[in-house]
């Protein structure tokens, strides 16, 4: 399945007034290569699997695999993860006819607030809140594979 998605940073927190709903995400990744990631990701009480392929030039699309686990199983996985684990809290934001997910991260990470978009097609037009900033998407350092290699909190050294 290909997944695609524009992503932002995010530049006030009046998003939660909006949200409909709040989850705490922990996810580590058993594999980072660029050109496949394999994550697993406990969202509340449930777990999933997820393959992600390597996305196009634009860095909206790529190919996304994932499938729900046993949460027992995915605490497992997370034991296994690489460096260091990804910890946050996601919001989800209606915003016109789209799903806003706004991540604002915990831990290694705290600081970053991200908000992502899926769309149907590259050129979709969809309605942009005010407190949306600057878009990131392709923009690799954001890629929360990346934040488990390289937190938000080292950026800066």
């Amino acid at each position: 399945m290909l997944e695609v998605e524009r992503k932002f940073l995010v530049k006030s927190d009046r998003y939660k007034n909006a949200a409909k709903t709040q989850t705490r995400i922990v996810q580590g990744f058993l594999n980072t290569d660029p050109e496949r990631t394999v994550r697993v990701r406990i969202k509340g009480d449930k777990g999933f699997l997820t393959i992600k392929g390597k996305g196009n030039d634009s860095g909206t699309t790529r190919f996304e695999w994932e499938q729900e686990i046993s949460f027992s199983d995915a605490a497992d996985l997370v034991d296994l993860c690489e460096a260091v684990i990804v910890e946050k809290i996601r919001y989800e934001v209606p915003i016109g006819k789209h799903i806003f997910e706004v991540d604002e991260f915990l831990g290694e990470n705290k600081g970053l607030v991200v908000a992502e978009v899926e769309l149907q097609h590259e050129d979709e037009i969809f309605e942009k809140p005010d407190w949306l900033g600057e878009e990131v998407t392709g923009t690799i350092k954001y890629y929360n594979s990346q934040l488990s290699q390289h937190p938000y909190n080292i950026w800066s050294t």
